[in-house]
């Protein structure tokens, strides 16, 4: 499990502002969400407990081990953050419980040990003496730390002094310190906020506003430069909503407020997220909104907003019986628990083009297709639960047919993808050429570092590839057109997920959950939704062509032929 996955699935994933002594937090929430949230809560401490290292002796006592068994300042942060949070619940079974004091005391007492003497800890995946990991951890230390403080126990504040070397350690680190990436800075920016809530320090601004001097790098489509819609893009959401209410810069939620304008249409009917076009992790993986939940309601409440509000709600339905917030959110920000507005109607029918991301959302009601340039997916459509997750081809082009169109052109109401690709062959150099020696410094492909002396090219194939798509009442009809040299192999894929049943194909000879379309009409059923796809062609079983991506993972149907290709193809 990774260091954001650990703190999302703790009790501890939302925390958010300071406690202000004396806050009656059950009085902000609806009763039945806080006491749902606690009753969870509570049923996960024993089992967070049963998970600490306590073995005599043991060079990490007082750690939590992650899946490798590897102890980790992540896992054990959270840990301690968790019991905070119990132990400060009004109508926990552990409220005001001391019992709670000595586990957070050796996490905490492991953390300190763990972390080196510049304040940054290791993530020990990948990253070492690392300053955003670090700042993943205080975003959520520091709220468990001003939990702890407002404790009326004297034992509970205790802990948030200890609680407090560590982040005060890790301030001094995160003035200094760099990042690897773009939501880095923002993550850093959240982290520096909390501290200097605890322990202000000028310092600690100044970093703040170093960094943000670079500006949001937020496109007008309204997507960050990650593009990752169920990872970074959530993150850099709550560290600016945090940044701009713990430091008072109000400015920073109309970033937020078009990122989540734009991620309504980024939303399937069965509410997962589009991820075809991450720069991340996450990149052609199934996303759920609920990391989006905390942006969702917390400008839903303060702008009156209804289409955030029925987001949220839709949130909220879609990890029932779970609540999606956490029950230190609702600790430390009262307002958060407040009714949220009355919804207003999202969008069900739109066609709408993201032009920085090269995408563009067709959405009928229950169906809904994306198209991708700049991806080797150039289609995806959904019905219901019925899932097609990816249309891609490739052509036995000289190893390099995999279809990318290189931009989305749209006029009226067709959608097009193109490619070019050439394929060379290359003459003897010539006796200038080879006069200095140079020649010898040869790239793989037969040409030279040095462009003076490149090959003369000769015998130059080439293959230009279209594909157009249009829509119409949520049907889509995508056309092939690949010219250029003849008879080269193409195969076109459909792939669908996992779990669904086929009908009208047939096996793929020696591939795996591979099937053929021959004629006629497929089918592609999951519970009651059915996605209909063809007419079929296959004119050979070369499906896993030389240069082509490999098999995506799900239930792939393939059409084949070659070119010159000309085929039409409806999806509904």
């Amino acid at each position: 499990m990774n260091r954001r996955n650990f703190l999302l699935s703790s009790a501890a994933a939302s925390l958010a502002t300071v406690v202000r002594p004396g806050l009656a937090a059950s009085a902000a929430a609806p009763d039945a969400v806080l006491q749902g949230l606690i009753r969870d809560h509570d049923a996960r401490v024993p089992a967070l407990l049963a998970q600490q290292e306590n073995r005599p002796g043991h060079r990490w006592s007082g750690g939590l081990a992650d899946g490798h068994g590897i102890h980790t300042v992540s896992g054990t942060n959270g840990f301690v953050a968790a019991l905070a949070a119990a132990a400060c619940a009004p109508g926990s079974a552990y409220f005001g419980s001391t019992a709670l004091v000595e586990p957070m005391r050796r996490g905490i007492a492991y953390m300190l040990k763990a972390q080196h003497a510049d304040g940054t800890i290791d993530y020990y995946a990948t990253n070492f003496h690392s300053t955003p990991d670090l700042a993943f951890i205080l975003e959520h230390a520091c709220p468990a730390c001003a939990l702890l403080r407002a404790s009326p126990v004297p034992a509970l504040r205790a802990v948030a002094d200890e609680l407090g070397q560590f982040i005060r350690r890790g301030g001094e680190a995160l003035t200094v310190g760099g990042v690897h990436t773009p939501n880095h800075r923002w993550i850093v920016c959240s982290a520096l906020a909390w501290v200097n809530s605890l322990y202000p320090d000028r310092r600690y601004v100044a970093r703040v506003d170093q960094w943000l001097a670079e500006t949001i790098d937020l496109d007008p489509d309204g997507q960050y430069t990650e593009k990752s819609t169920t990872v970074y893009s959530p993150h850099v959401n709550r560290a600016l909503l945090t940044v701009a209410r713990l430091l008072n810069r109000p400015e920073l939620a109309e970033p937020v407020r078009k990122n989540l304008e734009m991620t309504i249409y980024y939303v399937h009917p069965d509410g997962e997220v589009v991820t075809e076009a991450s720069r991340r992790q996450d990149r052609y993986q199934r996303g759920s909104l609920a990391p989006y939940y905390y942006s969702y309601r917390t400008l839903a409440l303060r702008d009156g907003n209804g289409r955030f509000a029925a987001m949220a709600r839709q949130i909220e339905r879609s990890v029932a019986p779970r609540h999606p917030g956490s029950l230190t959110t609702f600790l430390t920000e009262p307002d958060f628990g407040r009714p949220l507005p009355p919804d207003a109607p999202l969008p069900t029918d739109y066609a709408k083009v993201f032009a920085y991301s090269s995408l563009a959302r067709i959405r009928r009601g229950p169906a809904s297709g994306t198209i991708l340039a700049a991806n080797t997916t150039l289609f995806s459509f959904r019905k219901g639960a019925a899932a097609l997750e990816a249309v891609r081809f490739a052509t036995a082009f000289f190893g390099k047919g995999q279809f990318t169109g290189d931009a989305l052109e749209v006029k009226d109401g067709r959608y097009v993808l193109r490619q070019e690709l050439d394929g060379p062959y290359f003459q003897p150099l010539t006796a200038q050429q080879i006069a200095d020696g140079e020649h010898v410094k040869m790239a793989p492909n037969g040409t030279l570092a040095n462009h003076k002396n490149w090959r003369a090219r000769s015998e130059v194939q080439t293959l230009q590839a279209v594909v157009t798509i249009t829509e119409k009442d949520g049907a889509f009809t995508l056309e092939f057109t690949i010219r250029g040299t003849e008879f080269v192999p193409v195969a076109i894929e459909l792939a669908f997920r996992h779990g669904g049943k086929l009908e009208g194909v047939k096996p793929a000879p020696g591939v795996k959950d591979g099937w053929l379309l021959e004629g006629g009409t497929g089918r592609y059923s999951l519970g009651q939704d059915t996605i209909e796809f063809g007419p079929g062609r296959v004119e050979h079983t070369y499906t896993q062509v030389r240069g082509a991506l490999p098999k995506w993972d799900g239930q792939s149907v393939y059409l084949t032929g070659a070119t010159p290709f000309g085929f039409t193809l409806r999806i509904a």
